[in-house]
């Protein structure tokens, strides 16, 4: 290998550079040759390349130093082989989105109407002004006015345009947003190279052909590219070939690294072949055309016209096509975001929000559809019957195009209603407010992938965290060790230490552990130093530089080459080991890992003479009970050295990993503190106060973990919750064919708090059984932290994956919604508030825009049927829409979250959109915006001394009575929509409103556009002036909206039975009982001292709970008596509790216990071995 060096120095590479064929290889030649597998491609490396190291040669690089990293070589390259980037799908342009946009129902029927509107007022008829077409001729008579009727029909077409350019902008900005989302998400990926000698981490698309590649487990491998040298190495290239299994890679079986594929184990090095699209996920993205339009019809075209060398590999294809998506594709981004055009199954089922959304526009869209039919019926017929019945005048031929124009406006004006019904601005706010909270959650550190996630982590339920990183800082710094016969409290000084078991420290932890771990100088003058790669290793690494020694002398003394074998560490094996061969033909194996794990496989350990003596069981339990167990207690982790020398005479068989780990001798046991970070503590609290249960999935031993929960707050002194190992666990979940039984599962996971040593599966079976548990009342909604590779089934299980952006592993990052830029647990309770926002401001803009339909409905289909003319004209009706679709969704989805959002329980699935308070509100508000405007229209005229608008002919001025009712009805919409800020019947609705510049501007900006649309609307808008008093008037009336709303207010909803709840999740057949109380006191605790009732309310329950404990018991024999009695003491113990505080929050608390804990003991009092197993671990 040296003189591979020595014959090509890195330097001259640029030098030759001067003519095309420079490289010893084209790419095709290297495409070529990584379309290859196995055998087939070892046998074509030899015979073509001479090896690996000779391809090295070819391309100019040295396979220990790497590429010199010269800009001029690093450019040439790039022209020679390509870019590593694969580019991205087109965005759709602007104006493809207004394309979109139009084509929304609503919208089509208008222009439509428009349409034939704006052509009929240019027709005149000849004997248009006869006489015998009765009244209708009347307004026509006006030369000048009957220009104007062309007035109408553009109005409407200019606010159709005007809406269309707001949806289509919106869509483009939530495009581009994405776009440079996902740019971010690959600019933050990072991968370790060579040059120089020196190992660097560059962005992935400066990867060039020719650079040597670190890998190491975890990796997602950005290029393809040939291994020089490997440890252990086991790649999954499911998402290439769709087999499941891992592939083991080595020099001499199958070297052929692809990009795309994921390591799962071991570490190595490779040289790069190919990049960006001659990569061989870059071949499959130019078979899919990146991935455009129809996939199916490109990948069959794509086999035919492919390059040759394709087809082969299109077989397996077809099946990529989607596996391969997320890879770097926006495909996947972009189809979610169209959720408002077409509804596209995202990567679970569909959101409950947007079920729930969907479910309600469809009612809301059927309702006003049967109104708008009735109206323009009710409009014709009257029409008829008058001029043809009850004047009985004969239809003329010239008299048909007038005929034809009124039954135009009539058909304008049920489309009117039909477009105020409509909600369409629903979808407008969802994605507003996504978007919005999206843009706000990066700088709180959460970098969302998948936009529903966002309001998923509203409803959230349990949280599933890591200990490591997530819980704690990640910083691990070595604090005790035992070594010697001597259990050290603090490090010790390096001469208390005999020479040769330091000695034995040092190779052990500086060869057996990956060479990409080191401890570099800090980065501030006064900051600790800074620890790159592994950090249980860093620690180690630590450990050795405060014995005073150095760690990087041995590693330079012994590279990575020299290693004979590497066992690297995997989930399963929790140890690493690395064995050297020695000059006297022996080897030695340095093996570290997890204390109890290690000290099994010891027959010997070094006394406090450094020499090895017998190591037998007793002497390990006693070891256990003394040193690990009180290191475990508080709080450290425990990591075993040993080593193990085998004799030179024969070569142990190194695949019998059994064999070799045995018989080792124990060099040292250290304790390795992680420390919490210092906000977890006061997070856990808020998330237990929030109804949320918080569990801890870890590694670590149990005594660890539990001194680790109970510094959090997860375990709280005192409570019966269960701590368990991951054996214990399966023991209990597992029946005698080690399959999961449900309901085994659901007797532990209502109790239990922390899992120990558990494996990946645990805990993807775990989230999986919380999932589909039916023992509450709602549906579990389970949000789990990963940072492991094999993590990955269990972020993609859980509803919600929050992966960590610094120590995840691109796998995991791959399998998550949502990547937590610092990987702190605070960070997943901000997403949770940012979630219940989204939820709450939807839930704002509904009650608003609910009340502005019920009303403008009403108003246009009574107006319509007794005046035959909508007070509401379509351009004013147009022009409402738009303030309260569009403005209203900007201002209401825009409000930033508040602490107080933490205090209330999670919403659950089944809890609908509309609750009763907010029916409450919206039918409140609808009696007195209905009772002001029928004043108005019935009356106005009296009251304000002017002339009267009803029954106006066809084309006439428009009339300051119907602008009063106009401008009133718009006032009233602008101060109601201060009135929705608050939807759990808060008494201020104007608490915060200067944290919301966007909904000042829109209720200011809106009554600016109002004063102008009135003054100086003129005919389009069908609006004259108003004098100064009128205009106080109608001011007058909208700030009585406020008084009104506090009124409303007064009227507590309990009384209320009568009032339905709209916008269900799926519903149940039945609700069961515990969910009632929610239902009926809609009101929220946090923001609303606590009530009377309430606690009646609960006596009651509990109470039809027991009777009904009672009478199944009857039923099913005496045998759950016990259960029913266990239960009844627990519930009403509570609700004690529950009479005492006084306080709010707690009673959010205690409510939220009742349900596990009942259910847990029952489930304890119908299986008393399970209760006794709970009995022995709780802490």
């Amino acid at each position: 290998m040296t003189n591979n060096v020595a014959d090509h120095h890195p330097g001259n590479s640029v030098a030759e550079g001067n003519h095309e064929g420079d490289f010893g290889c084209s790419m095709m030649e290297l495409r070529n040759l990584m379309e290859l597998r196995s055998a087939e491609a070892v046998a074509r490396l030899n015979d073509s390349y001479g090896g690996v190291q000779n391809v090295c040669k070819r391309l100019k690089t040295s396979p220990v130093e790497g590429l010199s990293g010269n800009p001029t070589d690093l450019e040439k390259r790039r022209q020679v082989f390509g870019q590593n980037f694969i580019p991205p799908k087109k965005a759709k342009t602007f104006l493809q989105l207004v394309w979109e946009a139009l084509q929304d129902v609503t919208l089509i029927i208008l222009e439509i109407a428009a349409i034939i509107s704006l052509g009929l007022s240019f027709y005149h008829p000849p004997g248009g002004d006869n006489e015998l077409c009765g009244q209708s001729a009347g307004g026509v008579e006006d030369e000048g006015e009957s220009q104007a009727g062309w007035i109408e029909g553009a109005a409407i077409l200019f606010s159709v345009i005007i809406v269309v350019l707001v949806t289509a902008f919106n869509d483009w900005s939530k495009e581009k947003q994405f776009r440079g989302l996902q740019s971010r998400i690959e600019q933050e990926q990072k991968f370790t190279v060579i040059r120089k000698g020196q190992v660097i981490q560059i962005p992935v698309a400066e990867i060039v052909v020719g650079d040597i590649a670190q890998i190491k487990y975890g990796d997602l491998l950005p290029a393809d590219g040939i291994l020089i040298q490997g440890n252990d190495l086991k790649i999954d290239e499911s998402s290439l070939t769709g087999e499941s299994d891992q592939v083991k890679k080595s020099l001499d079986k199958d070297p052929m690294l692809l990009s795309g594929t994921h390591v799962m184990e071991g570490s190595g090095r490779m040289v790069v072949t190919a990049v960006g699209i001659n990569s061989q996920t870059g071949i499959i993205f130019t078979l899919l055309g990146a991935g455009e339009g129809d996939e199916e019809k490109k990948v069959k075209k794509g086999k035919k016209t492919g390059a040759p060398e394709n087809r082969n590999k299109a077989k397996t294809q077809d099946g990529v096509a989607l596996e391969i998506q997320p890879l770097k594709s926006q495909e996947g981004v972009e189809n979610e975001e169209k959720e408002k055009k077409k509804v596209k199954v995202p990567k679970k089922e569909k959101s409950v929000l947007q079920g729930k959304l969907t479910r309600l526009a469809v009612q809301i869209g059927k309702a006003g559809l049967i109104m708008s039919a009735i109206t323009v019926i009710i409009l014709v017929l009257y029409f008829v019957i008058d001029t043809f019945g009850v004047q009985g005048r004969p239809w003329l031929a010239e008299c048909t195009p007038i005929y034809i124009q009124y039954f135009v406006k009539f058909f304008i004006i049920g489309v009117t209603v039909l477009v105020v019904a409509v909600p369409e601005g629903l979808p407008l706010a969802v994605t507003i407010s996504l978007a919005y909270s999206v843009k706000k959650m990066m700088k709180d550190n959460n970098l969302v992938r998948h936009l529903d996630a966002c309001e998923t982590m509203g409803n959230a339920t349990a949280i599933c965290s890591d200990k490591t990183g997530t819980l704690t800082m990640n910083r691990m710094t070595v604090v005790q060790a035992y070594m010697g016969d001597t259990h050290y409290r603090q490090i010790p000084d390096p001469d208390a230490i005999l020479p040769k078991i330091l000695d034995l420290i040092v190779n052990g932890v500086a060869i057996n552990s990956a060479y990409t771990s080191k401890i570099l100088p800090p980065e501030k003058q006064a900051g600790l130093p800074r620890q790159v790669g592994n950090k249980t290793e860093c620690a180690l690494l630590g450990f050795v530089l405060d014995l005073k020694q150095d760690y990087q002398a041995v590693r330079n003394e012994v590279p990575e080459e020299k290693l004979y074998k590497v066992y690297t560490f995997n989930s399963v094996r929790k140890s690493m080991s690395t064995v050297l061969k020695n000059s006297n033909g022996g080897f030695r194996m340095y093996s570290k890992g997890a204390s109890e794990i290690i000290l099994r496989k010891c027959t010997r350990i070094l006394d406090k003479n450094g020499d090895p003596r017998v190591f037998k069981v007793k002497d390990r339990d006693e070891m256990v009970k003394k040193v690990i167990e009180p290191m475990a207690c508080h709080g450290l982790r425990t990591i075993c050295l040993a080593f193990r020398d085998f004799p030179a005479d024969a070569e142990p068989d190194w695949d019998s990993e059994n064999e070799i780990l045995s018989d080792l001798t124990c060099i040292a046991v250290v304790g390795i503190e992680d420390p919490v970070r210092p906000e977890v503590p006061d997070a856990i609290l808020k998330c237990q106060r929030a109804g949320i249960t918080v569990r801890m999935v870890t590694g670590d031993n149990i005594n660890t973990a539990r001194a680790i929960a109970t510094k959090c707050g997860i375990l709280l002194p005192g409570e019966d919750f269960l701590c368990l190992e991951g054996k214990e666990f399966n023991r209990l979940i597992r029946n005698e064919k080690g399959e999961v039984e449900q309901e085994q599962l659901d007797k532990i996971w209502p109790k239990l708090r922390v899992l120990a040593r558990s494996s990946p599966t645990d805990k993807h079976t775990l989230v999986k059984g919380i999932i589909d548990s039916t023992v509450g009342d709602q549906r579990q909604v389970v949000a789990v932290t990963g940072d492991g590779t094999n993590d990955g089934p269990a972020l993609k299980k859980a509803d919600v994956g929050f992966a960590m952006g610094i120590a995840g592993t691109d796998v995991a990052k791959e399998a998550s919604d949502i990547i937590l830029t610092d990987d702190n647990f605070t960070s997943i309770v901000k997403a949770v508030m940012w979630g219940r926002n989204v939820y709450d401001s939807i839930s704002k803009f509904l009650q608003f825009q609910l009340t502005v339909n019920v009303v403008a409905v009403i108003v246009a289909f009574t107006g319509a049927c007794i005046t035959q003319d909508s007070p509401l004209k379509a351009v004013q009706m147009l022009w409402v829409n738009l303030i309260m679709d569009t403005f209203a969704s900007l201002a209401l989805a825009t409000e930033p979250p508040s602490e107080s959002l933490l205090l209330r329980k999670p919403y659950g699935r089944n809890k609908p959109l509309i609750s009763r308070t907010m029916m409450k509100n919206i039918l409140g508000h609808a009696v007195y915006q209905l009772t002001i405007i029928f004043t108005l229209l019935f009356a106005g005229e009296k009251f304000f001394d002017i002339d009267s608008g009803r029954n106006a002919p066809l084309h006439s001025p428009p009339t300051e009575h119907y602008t009063i009712v106009f401008n009133t009805f718009v006032m009233m919409q602008l101060f109601n929509e201060i009135n929705a800020r608050k939807i759990h019947g808060e008494r201020n609705v104007f608490e915060a409103i200067y944290r919301n510049p966007i909904f000042c501007t829109v209720v200011l900006g809106t009554f600016a556009a109002q004063i102008i649309i009135v003054e100086f609307g003129g005919k389009p808008f069908s609006c004259s002036g108003l004098t100064l008093s009128q205009w106080f008037w109608c001011i007058f009336i909208g700030v009585g909206e406020l008084l009104w709303g506090q009124l409303i207010c007064t009227v507590p909803t309990s009384h209320l039975k009568f009032l339905k709840e709209a916008g269900h999740g799926i519903t149940k057949e039945e609700i069961p009982e515990e969910e009632l109380p929610e239902d009926v006191d809609e009101i929220d605790h946090a923001e609303m001292e606590l009530r009377r009732g309430q606690i009646l309310w609960f006596r009651g329950l509990n109470r039809i709970q027991t009777q009904m404990d009672v009478v199944y018991t009857f039923q099913t024999g005496a045998s759950s008596l016990q259960g029913a009695l266990r239960r009844q003491p627990s519930i009403v113990s509570q609700h004690h509790d529950v009479k005492n505080v006084s306080s709010p929050t707690h009673v959010a608390l205690s409510s939220v216990n009742s349900t596990p804990t009942t259910s847990a003991v029952a489930a304890a009092a119908a299986s008393p071995p399970a209760g006794n197993q709970s009995g022995e671990c709780v802490p």
